[in-house]
């Protein structure tokens, strides 16, 4: 039986508990929120300080709460368990992936594939050294998108067509929307030889996209005899109702993440 310990009871974190209850071989530990969850949780199964994360001996904890999780209890949280990050755009800064990476010796942090399709592909060509480029496209209403500083500006700006907000390395795009880019994060964690400097993340706001969420992978190999390069494009169409953050395949996809945690030992993995 494994013992799961959810941080956040938002949708996702409803979603993840209600899963873990009525699966044979998951038990709740505890649930930890930001705002009182009294009556909605069994008192007992309610972690009131996250300090106190090890309490039920969790053997695995699930963050579906906010990045900055990760950087202020991500060291405590691999100390007790092994720890499955919801929102891997917190690893795009600096200090937190250092930390994590330092602390992740005897358990492993976990990080869902989510959106992000070919993930264990591009795990492989990384680990080979024969990724060379990796470019992920998402694509989104305008209502769909949590951003801040001029991305939510231009954003508001959009009108009939689609407009590209971004284009760079994903650690700057990270920051700037952390619930939006969260396939990206994954990416950059499959694409370890590139990371979240040498990853490209696009990100195009679209009004005619009522329904969908878009994710677009292009994957660089090796160049060939010729000097034409190794290439694979992928496209994912979630379907989405209008101004939903999360698309409605990604619940159940991060709840087959979860039963993928362990036996992996230490370090990164995506799963």
């Amino acid at each position: 039986m494994v013992r799961v310990g959810v941080v956040g009871y938002g949708h996702l974190g409803q979603y993840m508990v209600k899963q873990i209850m009525d699966h044979p071989d998951l038990e709740l530990a505890w649930v930890w929120n930001r705002s009182d969850i009294k009556g909605k949780v069994a008192d007992h199964l309610i972690l009131k300080d996250l300090n106190s994360c090890g309490d039920g001996n969790p053997d695995v904890i699930v963050e579906v709460a906010h990045p900055d999780i990760s950087k202020q209890y991500g060291q405590l949280f691999l100390k007790h368990a092994d720890y499955l990050m919801g929102s891997p755009t917190g690893l795009a800064d600096r200090e937190t992936e250092e930390k994590l990476k330092s602390a992740a010796t005897q358990h492993g942090v976990y990080v869902p594939a989510g959106a992000f399709w070919g993930g264990e592909d591009i795990r492989k060509m990384s680990e080979r050294g024969s990724l060379k480029g990796l470019t992920v496209t998402m694509k989104k209403h305008p209502s769909s998108f949590k951003l801040s500083g001029q991305l939510e500006e231009l954003n508001k700006t959009v009108a009939d067509k689609a407009v590209e907000l971004y284009r760079g390395p994903v650690r700057g795009l990270c920051p700037l929307a952390p619930n939006n880019v969260n396939t990206m994060a994954a990416g950059a964690v499959a694409a370890s030889n590139l990371g979240f400097d040498n990853t490209v993340g696009v990100l195009v706001s679209d009004p005619g996209l009522i329904d969908w969420h878009i994710v677009e992978v292009e994957v660089l190999g090796p160049p060939g005899p010729a000097g034409n390069q190794f290439t694979v494009r992928t496209q994912r169409m979630n379907p989405a109702a209008p101004g939903a953050v999360t698309g409605s395949a990604t619940y159940a996809s991060f709840f087959s993440s979860l039963l993928r945690v362990g036996g992996k030992g230490a370090g990164f993995h995506l799963c």
